[in-house]
């Protein structure tokens, strides 16, 4: 029986994928491999967000090839759906599958698949023989793009991996299968119910790899819920890459337009006013025993008065809010073609902290940003440090080939930008030591993770911090934790005596 291997790069939600990679390959009878160096299959599921993503693929493949040089590597994912010649003319790589038929992936390491005109010289698979209408040119030309062929359809560079890429716009797959964070094995999974993006942020190329906004239909979530709780977790996260779009596509009533990967113009494609994020959230709740649900990033105009409410009154939602920011400032903002101003930011965060006193409340920061000027920078440190943040993700903007950010002058020195974002790392982390003091002296719920000996046993609180509980507990507990100090970045604390 051949064994496989997936190492996953990136976000949530490309870990989803590859959760929905190994249920394919366990299910075409694969056996799963403890180390990549192990496996006559080896799957890279990459991320491209950055440039140094791209270069994590590229070391890994490398790596491969020095400690497992006779197994079959087959890489799929963002990068591989952004730049598949680049990725198909690396020494070793078997296949380059694109997130355009990732959902075929194990098919395509187990048979013979191929598609009609596939040259038994390159092993190249023309894109045109994918998707028979895809332009052969290179156009990041409005909301398109397409990998570099030449006119021939055959790659530009020398290469002997058979490469699989179509339209991801054409795309309408979602991959789902619950992940687990391997910290915390099978602790808290993760289910995946959204992908792609309508959004046409400057800097960002997801909705170029990864196609358009689709939803897991609500009857799909459910099911995929309720057999997590049969298999008594405890708690799961529900994540996307644009979360707070779910439903919008699904069959209902009006329509909007979406960019038609074809040409310039738009296609309708159909959504509803019936299907809201909020509620797929109140049927989990109704419909499921579901003892927490975690709810991942959503996007400041997703955080509805309604959202807010919910997440607030009910005690089976964690009191957690993660909130991409980008920047505070409304230049900078409308450089990026983000959707709201840093008023609008300000206002949706005091909502959430006035409604929820002691939650957690994350944001994704970008420094460096082309043409962000000191005065710009400030502007964002000075909202960071008056808001009630709790923990931030600071990222150094990395430009991505076509991405209109990418060909914007004055772009920022990286000596500048790295110590920008140092500052605001260093505000983060004085921001969440200081919630995390406030919390010392109080009861709160915390999820058991891993036990750590006799004397503690590890656990992440419902407001999202990792805490030292004394004794020894079995994982995946819910406990009432009396918080009674503070010991570098993790609470301390014991359980609450029954009243």
């Amino acid at each position: 029986m051949a064994r496989f291997y997936i190492e996953n790069f990136g976000c949530r939600a490309t870990q989803a994928d590859g959760a929905a990679l190994e249920r394919q390959c366990l299910d075409r009878g694969l056996e799963r491999a403890s180390a990549a160096r192990d496996a006559e299959i080896v799957i890279l599921n990459t991320c491209t967000v950055t440039d140094g993503a791209d270069k994590d693929a590229r070391a890994s493949i490398r790596r491969l090839q020095r400690v497992n040089p006779d197994c079959q590597i087959l890489v799929t994912g963002c990068y591989a759906q952004r730049a598949p010649q680049e990725v198909a003319a690396l020494p070793g790589v078997t296949w380059v599958v694109g997130n355009s038929h990732k959902h075929r992936a194990a098919e395509i390491a187990t048979s013979s698949f191929s598609f009609p005109g596939s040259s038994s010289t390159s092993g190249f698979i023309p894109l045109r023989d994918v998707s028979p209408n895809q332009p052969s040119t290179r156009n990041f030309s409005g909301d398109r793009f397409f990998p570099d062929q030449r006119s021939d359809g055959q790659p530009s560079g020398d290469q002997s991996a058979h490469v699989i890429v179509g339209d991801i716009f054409a795309h309408t797959e979602l991959l789902a299968a619950p992940v687990f964070e391997a910290a915390n094995e099978r602790t808290r999974p993760n289910l995946k119910v959204q992908d792609g993006c309508d959004n046409r942020c400057s800097f960002c190329v997801i909705p170029y790899v990864r196609g358009q906004s689709r939803s897991l239909p609500m009857a799909r979530v459910i099911s995929e819920v309720q057999t997590l709780v049969d298999a008594d977790y405890r708690e799961v996260v529900i994540s996307g890459i644009n979360l707070g779009r779910w439903g919008r596509d699904l069959d209902g009533g009006s329509q909007f337009s979406v960019p038609s990967s074809q040409s310039g113009e738009k296609s309708q494609r159909p959504t509803t006013n019936d299907r809201r994020l909020v509620d797929l959230i109140r049927a989990i709740l109704d419909e499921t025993s579901l003892e927490k649900l975690r709810i991942s990033s959503v996007e400041p105009m997703d955080w509805s008065d309604e959202l807010i409410e919910l997440v607030a009154t009910s005690p089976r939602i964690a009191k957690h809010a993660h909130v991409p920011m980008q920047s505070a400032s409304d230049a900078v903002l409308r450089r990026m073609h983000r959707k709201y101003r840093p008023w609008h930011y300000r206002e949706k965060i005091r909502k959430i902290r006035a409604a929820m006193p002691s939650a957690a409340i994350g944001a994704d920061v970008m420094v460096g940003f082309p043409g962000e000027t000191e005065t710009e920078f400030e502007e964002t440190r000075r909202m960071i440090e008056e808001s009630p943040f709790t923990y931030l993700h600071v990222f150094t903007y990395s430009p991505r080939p076509g991405t209109p950010a990418a060909a914007l002058p004055m772009q920022v020195s990286a000596v500048v930008a790295r110590e920008r974002n140092r500052l605001l790392r260093d505000l983060a982390s004085k921001k969440k030591a200081a919630f995390m003091r406030s919390l010392v002296g109080s009861a709160i719920e915390a999820i058991t993770l891993q036990s750590c000996g006799t004397d503690f046993t590890e656990a992440l609180t419902d407001n999202y911090l990792k805490i030292k509980i004394s004794g020894h507990h079995e994982p995946n507990c819910w406990l009432d934790v009396k918080v009674e100090g503070v010991d570098g970045e993790m609470l301390v604390g014991r359980e609450a005596p029954v009243s």
